[in-house]
C-alpha cells in the first residue's frame, strides 16, 4: 500500500486507480458513444432549416448576377448604336430583311455572346437564317431593337405601311426624350418569338406580344414581380419594373401621341 492508500501490484493487475475506487466504472467523459436516433433527426431537421433559408438568397444572389451582366450587355449594344449613328450622320441603321440589325451594329460589340441574356433560355429563338453570311442575325438572341413605327407613321402620313418602312431609317436628331426612349429591349426566347424589331402596328403591337416585361423576376414563375433591362436612344441603359414600361407612358415611343396614348397598366 502507499501513502493513498492504493495497491500498487493491482495497478500491475490491470486495474487502474480509478477503477479500483469506483466499481471498474470509467469517468462519464472517457466513455464513447453515438448519436441516438433522435438527436440525428434533430440535427437533420436543423441542416434542411438552415437550407431552406440560405437557397432562396443564393439563387437571388445568382440571378443578381444574371441580371447585372444582361444589362452590361444591353449598354454595349446601345454604345454600339450610338457609335453607328456617329459613323453615319446621325442615322440609325437602315431596317433590313436581309442584313439586320445584329450585322449592321457587329463593329460595336463583336462577341456574338453579346446577343443573349444569361437569364434567357439556352437558345433563344432568333428569326436569322443564313447563318453562313450573316452569323450575327443567325446567333441565338434575346434582344429587340424599336422598330419606330410610330415615327414613320407620323412623317409618312397616308403612305406608310409596314412594307413601305423597308430600308427606312431614324436619326438620332428625332428624339425629344433620348433618355426615356427605348432603342433595345429583351424579347421573349421560346420558339416563334424571333423578331428583330418591336413594331407598333403589328398584330396587337410587339410591345405587348413580343417583349418580355419580366424576365428578371424576384419570384419564381412571377414574372410581374419582376422586370426587365433596356437601353436608351442615348446609349444608357437601366432596369425597368413589369408594370412601369408600358405606364404611365410608353418608352418605346418616339411621338407624344403614342407616348401617351398607347399604355397598359399590366
Amino acid at each position: 500500500m502507499n501513502e493513498c492508500g492504493i495497491n500498487p501490484s493491482a495497478t500491475l493487475a490491470g486495474k487502474m486507480p480509478w477503477d479500483l475506487l469506483h466499481g471498474g466504472n470509467s469517468p462519464v467523459w472517457e466513455r464513447r458513444r453515438g448519436f441516438t436516433l433522435i438527436e440525428l433527426l434533430v440535427v437533420i431537421a436543423i441542416i434542411a432549416i438552415l437550407a431552406s433559408l440560405l437557397l432562396p438568397l443564393m439563387s437571388r444572389a445568382k440571378e443578381t448576377g444574371k441580371r447585372t451582366k444582361c444589362l452590361n450587355h444591353l449598354r454595349q449594344l446601345g454604345l454600339s448604336l450610338v457609335l453607328y449613328a456617329g459613323d453615319h450622320q446621325g442615322w440609325f441603321p437602315p431596317r433590313s430583311d436581309v442584313r439586320r440589325w445584329p450585322t449592321q451594329l457587329r463593329d460595336g460589340y463583336r462577341n456574338l455572346d453579346l446577343l443573349k441574356c444569361p437569364s434567357d433560355l439556352p437558345k433563344p429563338d432568333t428569326g436569322g437564317t443564313d447563318a453562313r453570311n450573316y452569323p450575327a442575325d443567325a446567333a441565338p438572341r434575346s434582344y429587340i431593337i424599336n422598330g419606330w413605327n410610330d415615327y414613320f407613321k407620323d412623317a409618312m402620313g397616308s403612305a406608310f405601311s409596314m412594307e413601305a418602312i423597308a430600308g427606312k431609317s431614324i436619326r438620332d436628331s428625332a428624339f425629344k426624350k433620348p433618355t426615356m426612349t427605348i432603342a433595345f429591349g429583351e424579347k421573349k426566347g421560346e420558339p416563334g418569338h424571333g423578331h428583330f424589331y418591336m413594331d407598333f402596328l403589328e398584330g396587337t403591337g410587339n410591345d405587348v406580344e413580343e417583349v418580355e416585361r419580366g424576365r428578371h423576376s424576384t419570384g419564381a414563375g412571377i414574372r410581374k414581380s419582376g422586370g426587365s433591362n433596356y437601353a436608351f436612344a442615348d446609349g444608357s441603359a437601366r432596369f425597368i419594373k413589369h408594370g412601369r414600361l408600358l405606364y404611365p407612358m410608353n418608352l418605346w415611343a418616339v411621338t407624344d401621341y403614342f407616348r401617351t396614348n398607347r399604355i397598359f397598366s399590366n
